[in-house]
């Protein structure tokens, strides 16, 4: 067994693997941050799940829980940017705040924009709204552009829509890894939708992830996040079993800036099939309908107050005067941002407040304005869109078929739920009682979509929730058969995402369809969106094989497309497409099959797995009556021959897979070459960014030494390391330095920089370091020194323990030679002394050899050799060098450096570690004193007598000689001096004491390292 010291620093096989196991999974988990995000129309929120994080916000980079989804680009000030540069960009709060003077070059609220087309009524309010961005259509494509002056080239001018969102999706993931950690790349993500999402602005949504490099694991409407999050803390009666109970329905309605929207939502336990035999009992969160307004929000009412704004200023004299008309208002840029700006915090002070004002200075042409708003005139304001709110959850439950007094509770969530009048209408319309606001109404959805993200993943266990959402559109498929064209729907608004419907046809040759979602329009009618266009591609030859082939009935061909909603995006997909028909069987048993129809056993059909519902013991009983009715039956072959004879042929289905292709109608997918293009543009603005965070840090650095190094003037040490001629020098460079960081440096590159900073610290630094050698020269050469001296003991300690082993190998040797050389004494046997009773220890014999205690060979004359040439080498090496440095000047180089002294130092050191590496290989464990004494022949009575009497007397040690004690356990453990057990496993605090008495430090990691490395095998 190794020694305690060493087992204490030693790893076994098993602790090892199981270090390795952790090392590994935490490697693992380094891939399992999962990401949640709720996409809202004025904020966007995230939140992270890791392993040990369960939830947890994520924070922007000046610690806000929600981060404004809005993206600017900050104008040079020489004007438009050199081809192929990029300008500095702004990300939440701070893009706002240039609103007020970039409003052109600011993009907040992308989210409504994703998927809409030019002519749009999506387009038409955001341009209503931000007047100063320009927006155009992009050729080919049915999406808009953003379209920025800042560039110089018309190519560069133009971004898209989905762009211009992955940069704020990038902005998020970025913040998301600092949370997490080092090693943590956050790439999988949930979003949440309005439920009123269409297919174009689901696959925009997918590609500025993608653009952002996050991966799309699903995408939830933002009430079914509500309802995960409000069930992720509560257990619902179990609505099957035994004692079923009632399902809990409720309202979730969803206010936030940009629209408004009401879900049903029944929350249920369910009892379902778990592994093996087991059930279990997970909960479920099932849309039953859902209805929306996508007008209806905080921007709705935003723009009433900026209404009854430009209204009040246009009654002002200075106003009709300058015949300044609405229209001019709202369509001036910064006017526009400053009025919406203001517009928010109004409506957001009267939620708590009866009346506020706001002063606008310079509001138009100069003219100021002082506006003023009580809750009373807001609310007369706002009457129509009051009379809007109740409209949805009205809507959401004609399509559940429910009735209000069929729902629990009305779940609030939406920041523009706070407003007064709102929260009045629903108390209005569900009642006080069942108007609850038990979650968090800014940050449940994206909680819920956390918790969702984290489902979805294997690298977490999380409580089993399952949740069915609906994508809220009827689809459709309209196909020409017989010259005729047909109509066929597919899925219906409340159809469950995941679903999957095969679609039949009945054609022998190549045919296609097209897929439509029916959206409504501004006059309420449906409004027929095309999503996809499938094309079969080889039918026709798949047909003729199969009726050459397998002589197929012409008559019996059907072929079907398997379509679905999309798991992860709801979005219409194509899965599989086949066809089939109807053949004569006129396969034959082989020979297995006879065997077991001849024993009884059954072919292949016989052989069937059980259907779910039939018991093994059943199927047990049919094989034994079929058994022992073998041999009055007739063979299955024989059956089918006679079926033949009857006329009735016995038919097969036969099945072929076609080749098909589908193409993305509505919002076309990108080509490759496009989809590259923008994702280097994207990586060459992080490139951009990047560059420009290294110069301003390489400025900031500039700067603070010029304002650091005049410091140095007053201090002392400084002053005495350098001379008057290079001071001088550093404090006019110092100056000029100072000037041109304000006059120069914000408009110099990194390099120029660079040089500026360098050209600073090559005359400072030498000052420094010369400084920092002063102050800590003289306590290097002192723990030198004291190490030389201490060396002194090392090479004694060597060479005494050098000694005791010459000199045990003597005592050895002679021993040796007089134990061959006497013979050995004839004992004499007494018969009677096996008789005598007790244990009495033999008297050992006077011609016995006495045992001599082993001497190790720990150390040799090359050690001490060793030892004195390295001491040596030091002491010279000291004397001569510190010679030199006393001859120079204080602002001299120096040549006895700290670094050199402590290299001397450190080689002394490893010499004193490995003496006592070297005697700790040659440590063995203390023998044990035998616990049972060995029988011994009785001495005759005489000798006993004399024997008791000496025992009675114990002698004592002569003057001056020390009572000597053979070692054991204890003294093992308390420790003897070296000569008193040689060989023994020195303590810790022997090996401490050793250690500082030769000059070396202490360093336990460095000792266990030497045996976790291997560097000591040997034992």
């Amino acid at each position: 067994m190794a020694p305690p010291g060493r087992r204490r620093n030693n790893l076994s096989p098993a602790a090892m693997l199981l270090g390795l196991f952790f090392l590994f999974s935490s490697t693992a988990s380094a891939a399992s941050a999962v990401l949640g995000v709720d996409m809202g129309t004025e904020y966007i929120k995230a939140a992270l799940v890791k392993p040990g994080v369960p939830l947890e916000i994520v924070l922007t980079k000046d610690s806000r829980r929600k981060e404004t989804s809005a993206v600017a680009f900050k104008p040079a000030k020489s004007g438009a940017l050199p081809e192929g540069s990029f300008p500095e960009r702004f990300y939440g709060a701070d893009a706002i705040a240039l609103q007020a003077r970039f409003p052109g070059d600011v993009y907040p609220n992308l989210k409504h924009l994703l998927g809409a087309s030019i002519g749009s009524d999506a387009v038409k309010v955001y341009n209503g709204r931000y007047p100063a961005i320009e927006l155009a259509g992009i050729p080919g494509r049915k999406t808009v552009n953003f379209k920025s002056s800042i560039f110089s080239t018309e190519e560069e001018q133009n971004f898209s829509v989905e762009e211009v969102l992955a940069m704020v999706l990038k902005n998020v993931r970025e913040n998301a890894k600092s949370l997490a950690g080092t090693g943590y790349d956050v790439q999988e993500v949930v979003f949440t939708v309005p439920p009123f999402y269409t297919v174009e602005e689901r696959r925009a949504l997918e590609v500025s992830a993608r653009l952002a490099g996050l991966k799309v694991q699903g995408v939830v409407s933002d009430a079914v996040a509500v309802g995960i999050n409000y069930a992720t803390s509560r257990t619902f009666p179990t609505v099957n079993g035994k004692n079923p109970g009632k399902a809990e329905v409720n309202v979730v309605f969803d206010m936030g800036a940009g629209s408004a929207s009401a879900t049903v939502l029944q929350f249920q336990g369910k009892t379902v099939k778990d592994i093996g035999k087991r059930n279990k009992t997970i909960q479920e969160v099932n849309v039953l309908g859902s209805s929306w307004d996508r007008t209806l929000g905080g921007d709705a009412l935003n723009s009433l107050i900026v209404d009854d704004i430009v209204n009040t200023f246009l009654e002002l004299p200075a106003a009709k005067s300058a015949s300044i008309t609405a229209e001019k208002v709202h369509k001036h840029g910064r006017t526009a941002a400053k009025m919406f700006k203001e517009a928010e915090k109004i409506r957001q002070v009267l939620s708590a407040n009866q009346a506020t004002s706001a002063f606008f200075e310079s509001f138009f042409e100069d003219i100021d304005l002082r506006y003023k708003l009580d809750r009373t005139k807001f609310e007369q304001l706002a009457a129509d869109l009051s009379a809007r709110v109740d409209i949805p959850i009205k809507k959401a439950l004609e399509s559940a078929g429910l009735t209000m007094a069929d729902i629990d509770s009305v779940i609030v969530h939406g920041g523009a739920t706070r407003t007064p009048f709102v929260q009045a209408r629903l108390e209005a319309l569900a009642g006080k009682e069942k108007l609850r606001a038990n979650v968090n109404s800014d940050e449940a959805a994206v909680f819920g979509a956390a918790f969702k993200a984290a489902s979805l993943s294997p690298s977490f266990r999380v409580k089993e929730i399952r949740d069915s959402d609906t994508q809220g559109y009827d689809h459709s498929i309209e196909y020409s058969f017989n010259l005729k064209n047909q109509k066929q729907k597919i899925f219906t608004p409340n159809t469950k995402v995941g679903v999957t419907k095969d679609l039949p046809f009945f054609m022998m040759g190549e045919f296609e369809f097209t897929g439509y979602q029916s959206v409504p329009g501004a006059d309420g009618k449906d409004v027929k969106e095309p999503t996809f266009h499938f094309k079969s591609l080889n039918l026709t030859g798949t047909v003729t094989k199969m009726i050459d082939v397998d002589g197929c009935d012409r008559e019996s061909f059907s072929n079907y497309v398997q379509v679905r909603l999309s798991p992860v995006t709801g979005t219409p997909e194509v899965l599989s497409a086949w066809v089939q028909c109807e053949a004569i069987d006129e396969s034959k048993g082989g020979v297995v099959d006879g065997v077991k129809n001849f024993f009884g056993m059954g072919g292949k059909k016989d052989q069937e797995a059980l259907s779910e519902g039939e018991s093994s013991s059943e199927s047990a009983s049919s094989s034994t009556k079929s058994s022992k009715a073998a041999k009055a039956s007739k063979s299955s072959s024989a059956a089918a021959a006679e079926a033949s004879d009857d006329g009735k042929p016995k038919k097969k289905t036969v099945k072929s897979n076609i080749s098909w292709h589908v193409k993305q109608l509505g919002y076309e997918k990108h080509t490759s070459k496009d989809f590259k293009k923008m994702q280097e543009r994207l990586a060459a603005f992080d490139a951009s960014d990047k560059a420009r965070h290294v110069r301003e840090e390489v400025l900031n650095s500039l700067e603070a030494f010029t304002y650091r190094a005049r410091d140095y003037f007053e201090d002392d040490d400084f002053v005495a390391v350098s001379t008057e001629s290079v001071r001088s020098e550093l404090e006019s460079k110092l100056d000029s330095a100072s000037e041109w960081v304000y006059s120069e440096g914000p408009n110099a590159d990194e390099k120029t920089l660079r040089a500026k900073l360098k050209e600073l610290e090559d005359i400072v630094n030498p000052i420094l370091r010369r400084r920092r050698e002063a102050w800590k020269r003289p306590g290097a050469v002192t723990e030198l020194e004291e190490t030389v001296e201490h060396m002194k003991e090392v090479v004694e300690l060597v060479g005494n323990q050098i000694a005791e082993r010459a000199a045990y190998v003597t005592k050895s040797a002679e021993a040796a030679s007089s134990s061959s050389a006497s013979p050995s004494p004839s004992a004499s046997v007494d018969p009677l002394d096996e008789l005598e009773e007790g244990d009495v220890e033999a008297e050992p014999s006077a011609s016995a050899t006495p045992e001599i205690e082993e001497v190790p060979e720990i150390y040799t004359e090359a050690d001490r050799t060793k030892i004195k040439e390295v001491t040596e080498k030091a002491k010279t090496w000291l004397a001569e060098t510190r010679a030199k440095q006393d001859k120079l000047k204080s602002h001299e180089e120096p040549v006895l450096t700290v670094e050199e002294l402590a290299k001397y130092k450190k080689q002394l050191d490893d010499v004193v570690m490995d003496m006592m590496m070297k005697k700790m290989k040659h440590f063995k464990p203390p023998k044990a004193k035998p616990t049972t004494k060995p029988k011994a022949k009785k001495p005759s009575k005489a000798k006993k007598n004399k024997t008791e009497k000496a025992s009675e007397t114990p002698v004592a040690p002569k003057e001056g000689e020390a009572e000597t004690e053979q070692p054991d356990a204890e003294n093992v453990k308390k420790g003897a001096k070296p000569g008193a057990s040689a060989g023994r496993m020195p303590t810790e605090q022997e090996l401490r004491e050793a250690l500082e008495k030769a000059g070396v430090e202490w360093d336990p990691e460095k000792y266990a390292a030497q045996y976790v490395n291997g560097e000591h095998d040997e034992l």
